[in-house]
């Protein structure tokens, strides 16, 4: 086990790049219509292209096969950095569930952030890729035996105990001599969130220690009677694509109280609060993402003076996006199989669907889509764009605005497509999953392979063995 020091080990701010920013979205020739996408992509009115990172995306396509999810590398370290620099006093952690892979925490890694995983898998992949372990933060409302074995073997940075349970059985793994720091993760009381399913900041979920009903207390009593332990701070997590910076300024008071009444107690000041992440970012046009700048100043501003008011000094802040910084580096491409109409509706059904995007089915969201790779007629038709999967609800999109000639063969793109699509899909129906291609200063590769029938067959163990 690492020998762990009182903060998370702070890491330099890399010197910006050419065409980087330290708003999340550098400015560039895009119309008001395009802000969903990249800072590098690049529309074409003339023949319906879209490019990114200087690639075309129907040459994508025809190279790699659809579905198709592109990932833009810029993008991604573009928005590592900004909230590096709107934060430089925090340590900023990627929430690798958005989406990880080996490429993924390499950048991580280069970036100088931190990493928030959550399972044993997260755990190895992260390794694999070389990611440093004391810079890592293992969550989990339920961690088995397993995670936390590996979490003390790598020499993980900080977990994220979520209940009582938690304490005793990891201070049981803990070796004699050697400490492990914690952080308690507390359900302060206020809801934020895009969705019901999403929102994790109140009682009535399965995250966290109540503030309110004495929980988090007693669960702070119990890790500070642990000599293996270390608490070294308190966390919270409120929600998901959270696009106001308002519950956060509502969360940290009571945070702040909390500590207060752990130094009244026990005579231990706590030097770190983690803020979790949930920042929401676009997925259509017109809708607004929370910017890591304006993020920045009001919460360093009201952290201080909460933590002033209970006679406590400002504690190391840790913040965990992960959505946005992966979420509008990414691009989903389909290839339209059939267009027909049943009734009043036309339903466009495409090659992927909720196997590679359950959020639509799950959350109610919805992808903003675009014909790409020829321009299409002038006119619009109102449409519904489903996936080819055996269930009434895989539908992408309802009430979509596609020109009035889309048909079978044509290629739709959805962007903002990063976060929390690849990363939650399946194999339903025994349909593989699509490949993740990374692209950059017009080169691409694959990350993330395609998902044959013959991987699928190599876990189906045959009768008789």
């Amino acid at each position: 086990m690492t020998d762990l020091t009182t903060t998370l080990p702070a890491v330099p701010v890399p010197a910006l790049v050419p065409g980087s920013s330290v708003r999340p979205r550098p400015t560039g020739p895009r119309g008001p219509a395009d802000a969903v996408w990249s800072a590098r992509a690049r529309p074409d009115a003339a023949d319906g292209e879209v490019t990114v990172a200087g690639l075309r995306l129907s040459d994508l396509a025809e190279r790699f096969g659809t579905p198709l999810y592109v990932l833009d590398e810029g993008e991604f370290r573009d928005r590592c950095r900004a909230y590096r620099r709107a934060l430089p006093q925090a340590h900023v952690a990627y929430a690798g569930k958005a989406f990880l892979s080996r490429a993924v925490a390499a950048w991580v890694r280069e970036e100088g952030l931190h990493l928030d995983v959550c399972s044993l898998g997260e755990l190895e992949v992260a390794a694999a890729a070389g990611f440093p372990a004391e810079r890592m933060i293992l969550h989990g409302n339920a961690k088995t035996p397993d995670e936390l074995r590996a979490a003390l073997r790598f020499g993980v940075g900080r977990i994220v105990l979520d209940n009582v349970a938690e304490v005793a059985r990891l201070a049981a793994l803990v070796p004699a001599h050697d400490r492990q720091a914690v952080l308690i993760r507390v359900i302060p009381g206020v809801e934020a969130g895009a969705h019901k399913a999403i929102r994790t900041g109140t009682a009535d979920q399965k995250f966290g220690l109540s503030i309110e009903h004495g929980a988090a207390e007693d669960a702070i009593a119990r890790v500070l009677d642990q000599p293996r332990l270390e608490l070294v701070g308190l966390h919270c997590h409120l929600g998901s694509q959270i696009t106001s910076v308002r519950p956060f300024l509502a969360a940290l008071p009571r945070m702040a109280a909390l500590a207060a009444r752990v130094r009244d107690r026990h005579g231990v000041v706590l030097p770190e609060l983690d803020l979790g992440g949930g920042h929401g970012i676009a997925y259509r046009s017109g809708e607004h993402a929370l910017d890591p700048a304006e993020f920045a100043d009001d919460v360093m501003r009201h952290l201080v003076r909460a933590y002033a008011a209970v006679g406590l000094p400002g504690p190391q802040l840790i913040v965990e996006p992960g959505r946005a910084l992966i979420g509008p580096a990414g691009v989903a491409v389909y290839r339209v199989l059939v267009v027909k109409r049943t009734g009043d509706r036309t339903f466009v059904a495409v090659d992927g669907g909720m196997n590679d995007n359950p959020r639509p089915a799950l959350y109610g969201a919805r992808p903003e889509l675009r014909l790409i790779g020829r321009a299409g007629a002038r006119t619009t038709r109102t449409v519904t764009v489903v996936g080819r999967f055996c269930e009434a609800g895989d539908i992408l999109a309802p009430d979509v605005e596609l020109p009035d000639d889309v048909r079978p063969g044509d290629l739709l793109a959805a962007p903002a497509a990063g976060a929390y699509q690849m990363a939650m899909a399946s194999t339903y129906n025994m349909v593989g999953r699509p490949p993740v291609v990374a692209v950059r200063d017009g080169r691409a590769r694959v990350i993330v392979r395609r998902e044959t029938t013959a991987d699928l067959l190599a876990r189906d163990v045959p009768l008789g063995d």
